[in-house]
C-alpha cells in the first residue's frame, strides 16, 4: 500500500521547520546583528558609533568590540528559531489545507500560498515577540553594558517595564512577517511554477534553493520599512506617562521618513537581504530535505510490510 499521497503529520512539518530555522540562524547570525545595528541608528550618531554601511559595521564591530559581539544574543535567537521557523513552516502546511478546503481547491495557487503565507506570518508573530525584544537590546551597542545576558534583559525589563513589556512591538511584528511570509512563500510557490522540472535529488535541491532565496528576497524588500521601526518600537525603554517616540508601526515609518528621509526606512537593508536572500533557501532546502526524508522511510516502512 503506498503512503506517497498521504499528508505529512504536524509533527513532522514542526521538527523540519524546526531544524530548518536553528541550520539557517548559525549559518547567518552575525548579518542579523550588523542590519540591527544599522538600524536603530539615526542622525545623532557620530565617530565609531556612526556606521557607513554593512561593511564599516562589520569592521568596526570587530575592531571596537571584539569578534565575538557579532554573536552576542544569539541565545535568544537559537531557542527562538525552533518554534519560530517551525511555526512558520506547520503553520503555513497547516493554514494551506484549511484554505484549500475553504475555496474548493485541488491544489495549492498563487493567491492561496499569499494568503497562507500571511496567516502562517501572524501566527509565527506570537511566538517571537519576547524573543525579538530580548535580541535587540543585547545587540544594541548602547545597552551592552546594561544587560549581562537574556535572563537579564528578562529580568530587568519585567522589573522597570512590566510583564506585558515583553511583547512591546507586537503590532510591528504581526506587520513584518505577514508582509514576509506573503511574499517568501507566494514567490516560491511562482518561481517553482516556472523552473524546469529536476529527475535528481541534487537538482531539486537547486530548485528549492533558487525559489527560497528569491521568495526571501522579495520578502525583505517588502517589509524593510517594518523591520526598521520595529527594531526601535522594542528597543525602546518604557516610561510610566510618556508616550515613546516610536510606538505604532504606521506612523513610526512616516516619522522615520520625515525626519530622516525615505532612504532610512531601508537601513540595514543590504545585510537583511544578504541573511535572508539565502537564507530563506537555507530554510526551504533543510525543510524539504527533512520532509523528503520522513516521506522516503514511510515508503520504505510501507513496503516491508
Amino acid at each position: 500500500m503506498t503512503t506517497y499521497n498521504q499528508p505529512i503529520p504536524f509533527s513532522v512539518t514542526f521538527a523540519a521547520g524546526a531544524i530548518a530555522g536553528i541550520s539557517e540562524i548559525l549559518t547567518m547570525y552575525p548579518l542579523d546583528v550588523v542590519k540591527t545595528r544599522v538600524q536603530l541608528q539615526d542622525n545623532t550618531a557620530v565617530g565609531v558609533d556612526r556606521y557607513n554601511g554593512t561593511l564599516d559595521c562589520f569592521k568596526k564591530i570587530i575592531k571596537n568590540e571584539g569578534f565575538s559581539r557579532l554573536y552576542r544574543g544569539i541565545t535568544a535567537p537559537i531557542l527562538m528559531e525552533a518554534p519560530k521557523r517551525a511555526t512558520k513552516f506547520a503553520a503555513n502546511d497547516e493554514w494551506g489545507k484549511l484554505y484549500k478546503t475553504f475555496f474548493g481547491a485541488t491544489q495549492m495557487t498563487q493567491s492561496i500560498s499569499i494568503l497562507t503565507g500571511a496567516t502562517a506570518g501572524a501566527t509565527e508573530s506570537f511566538i517571537v515577540v519576547p524573543f525579538e525584544l530580548v535580541k535587540i537590546r543585547l545587540q544594541d551597542k548602547a545597552s551592552a553594558g546594561k544587560y549581562t545576558g537574556m535572563i537579564d534583559v528578562i529580568q530587568k525589563t519585567i522589573k522597570a517595564e512590566g510583564v506585558l513589556a515583553m511583547y512591546n512591538g507586537l503590532e510591528s511584528t504581526l506587520w513584518r512577517h505577514i508582509i514576509w511570509n506573503a511574499g517568501y512563500f507566494g514567490v516560491i510557490y511562482q518561481v517553482k511554477s516556472l523552473l524546469p522540472k529536476r529527475d535528481t535529488k541534487q537538482g531539486q535541491m537547486m530548485n528549492d534553493l533558487t525559489a527560497g532565496s528569491i521568495g526571501g528576497t522579495f520578502g525583505t524588500m517588502l517589509n524593510t520599512p517594518a523591520d526598521v521601526v520595529k527594531s526601535r518600537i522594542q528597543n525602546t525603554v518604557r516610561v510610566k506617562g510618556v508616550i515613546p517616540k516610536y510606538n505604532w508601526t504606521l506612523p513610526s515609518i512616516a516619522m522615520v521618513a520625515r525626519e530622516e528621509g525615505f532612504a532610512a526606512l531601508y537601513k540595514g537593508f543590504l545585510p537583511k537581504v544578504l541573511r535572508l536572500g539565502p537564507g530563506g533557501g537555507i530554510l526551504l532546502v533543510v525543510y524539504t530535505s527533512v520532509v523528503d526524508f520522513y516521506k522516503q522511510r514511510r515508503e520504505e516502512k510501507a513496503l516491508a510490510i
